[in-house]
């Protein structure tokens, strides 16, 4: 898994186990793998690339992938079903039912002899869906104990039942904003506790069109780029106020969903992500949300999102759905994922 934070890939080795139609998992090992910097900088950039820099970045991510794959399973000496790679959103625009997530499949299969499954989103897109978010069908049947799941990561999603439904979506920018202040990243947010409110900012901030929208939602870097980033540089405050501000006001969006659940102090929010490690974001959230907070085990705050991509891919190979339309507004659920037998031949 790499998410739009940039922070590295997450590599975890999972096992799933269902048992009278209830599935359970192990995750036993996990590690990240820092970027170096030049790959950073590639992945950052890519959505200003032109089409033959993005063919190649497409396929030297897959084989770093691939290498970086097989390194973990010699390490561990692990006996391997198969592999998901969510890959590296560089455009997402379900608009125009575009979503591209890089890193070349085929390269990453050319390194292993297990089936891989990559491209989870296209299928939703092209059925005129979002494409996302696609975790939620892991906290459907893996984190069913938490009332709302909610993953702080390069952008803040949830996930919860209501009404006898799944519904999930976007809710605003997380880790994206806050990295793209302090690079790369503002460690327990001690720096972001040090400013002050900018009262302004925070107003002009919340009134973002896309908090008026309605679910199915989701949000990508172009979004960012255009309709938030514009406003934090045209205030001349300082980098720790507006770091404070901006966990501030993604505590806020946050407690506007939460808070209007019925029955909301009876409640339980699971929090995962890196954002999850931001102890100035936090205990904002917590300041504002109304619910109670579950304990938790820190290589599902790191993690979770890897292992749930983990599970899509043995939905996919189950031929079960992994993608449900509730919660992406698609046409109907669907089973996502493109298959690479991987290279039996040694």
């Amino acid at each position: 898994m790499s998410g739009t934070s940039l922070d590295g890939l997450d590599l975890v080795f999972c096992e799933f186990h269902l048992e009278n139609s209830r599935w359970t998992y192990q995750l036993p090992i996990a590690e990240t793998i820092e970027y170096s910097d030049i790959l950073r900088d590639r992945l950052k950039n890519a959505v200003n690339f032109s089409g033959l820099e993005l063919a190649l970045l497409n396929s030297d991510y897959g084989h770093f992938l691939g290498q970086e794959i097989q390194k973990f399973i010699e390490k561990n000496r692990l006996d391997v079903d198969l592999i998901s790679a969510h890959g590296h959103t560089v455009f997402h625009q379900p608009k125009k039912r575009l979503t591209l997530q890089i890193g070349d499949g085929a390269a990453i299969a050319s390194y292993v002899r297990y089936p891989v499954v990559t491209q989870f989103r296209n299928t939703d897109a092209a059925l005129g869906g979002q494409g996302a978010p696609l975790v939620p069908i892991g906290d459907k049947f893996l984190f069913n104990s938490a009332d709302f799941c909610l993953n702080l990561g390069g952008i803040a999603n949830i996930s919860f039942t209501e009404h006898s439904k799944t519904t999930a979506f976007d809710i605003c920018v997380c880790n994206m904003a806050l990295n793209n202040l302090m690079p790369p990243y503002d460690k327990n947010g001690n720096i972001a506790a040090s400013g002050k409110l900018n009262s302004e900012l925070l107003i002009k901030l919340n009134s973002l069109d896309f908090y008026k929208k309605q679910p199915p939602k989701s949000l990508g870097f172009e979004w960012f780029e255009n309709n938030f980033l514009p406003i934090l540089d045209t205030f001349e405050c300082s980098i720790e106020d507006k770091l404070h501000t901006v966990c501030e006001h993604i505590a806020e969006q946050i407690s506007k969903i939460v808070n209007v659940q019925k029955n909301i102090s009876e409640k339980t929010m699971l929090v995962t992500g890196g954002g999850a490690k931001n102890n100035f974001l936090m205990s904002r959230i917590k300041q504002h949300c109304l619910c109670k907070f579950s304990e938790n085990n820190p290589l599902i705050v790191d993690f979770k999102e890897a292992l749930i991509f983990a599970f899509l891919g043995v939905l996919r190979l189950r031929q079960e759905v992994n993608c449900l339309s509730d919660v992406t507004g698609a046409k109907h659920d669907n089973i996502g994922g493109c298959v690479y037998l991987g290279n039996q031949a040694f």
